[in-house]
């Protein structure tokens, strides 16, 4: 998970590093890329690549993609670090909106994790003035969409394979993102098609070394880890492009993350 968390970083660092590249054309490679790793997945286990429920599919892969185009826009506008911390609210999302969409029961004492992250991007917010209204309410949106992705995934778990979940995602954001892109078109140039490639590189070894830690390790301890990326954002913004915060801001990344652990920690208590 290490590893994985190491190559999610990374690709968060290559699409901030091409600012000129609008999100949505990033998305678009990142898409065609991931489509054809998938779709030779499933051929390989010769799985039905359309699934079952196609209408549920459809939706994830909608709602997915509103969620990876708002966190790409946030990545080239805002404080790398900042911009992870706020898509770390998607797991109290995930909650909040299981409550409606799975049934799901939710202890009172959740409810004010849910304050003390709240708060906790209020802080960043506030206190950092890169991070103005507009920004922290796309990433706010990012966050909503993801928890909806989360839950839809949650519905489809009993009827999909996993590997035709992963499918739709770019089958879906594929032609969301080359209809955009055609109206905001920008060539790439030189690098930026190195970069491009890279990103699509480092999505598919991330999304791997994931699965693998998931499937050879335990649950907790593995989710646990993924909280590690706020600190890569913090470490590759510093070096990558010179990014500091205030202290109150860094109270305010810390808040957000004390309260996703803690809410995390009681759902899954025996």
């Amino acid at each position: 998970m290490l590893l994985a968390g190491v190559f999610f970083a990374l690709m968060n660092v290559s699409v901030k590093y091409i600012p000129h590249i609008p999100a949505i054309e990033i998305i678009l490679f990142r898409s065609f890329f991931s489509l054809i790793f998938s779709f030779m997945l499933l051929r390989r286990q010769r799985v039905n690549i359309f699934g079952n429920n196609r209408k549920l599919l459809v939706l994830r892969g909608v709602v997915g993609s509103v969620g990876l185009i708002s966190f790409f826009f946030t990545l080239q506008n805002i404080p790398l670090a900042s911009a992870v911390t706020l898509q770390y609210l998607s797991p109290i999302l995930t909650t909040l909106l299981g409550i409606f969409i799975v049934k799901e029961k939710v202890k009172p004492i959740q409810f004010v994790f849910f304050t003390i992250s709240f708060l906790g991007v209020m802080m960043v917010q506030g206190f950092d003035t890169r991070v103005n209204l507009l920004y922290a309410g796309i990433g706010f949106i990012s966050a909503l969409f993801s928890g909806l992705a989360y839950n839809v995934i949650r519905k489809l778990k009993n009827t999909e394979h996993p590997l035709v979940i992963i499918f739709y995602f770019p089958l879906v954001t594929l032609p969301i993102a080359g209809v955009i892109s055609f109206f905001t078109w920008v060539q790439p140039v030189g690098w930026d098609w190195l970069i491009l490639l890279w990103i699509g590189l480092c999505t598919q070894t991330a999304q791997y070394f994931m699965t693998v830690a998931y499937q050879n390790a335990n649950v907790s301890k593995i989710s646990s880890l993924s909280y590690l990326g706020v600190f890569y954002a913090l470490i590759f913004g510093f070096f990558f492009f010179g990014e500091t915060y205030s202290l109150m801001a860094y109270i305010g990344m810390g808040m957000l993350l004390l309260g996703v652990i803690l809410n995390y920690r009681v759902k899954n208590a025996a």
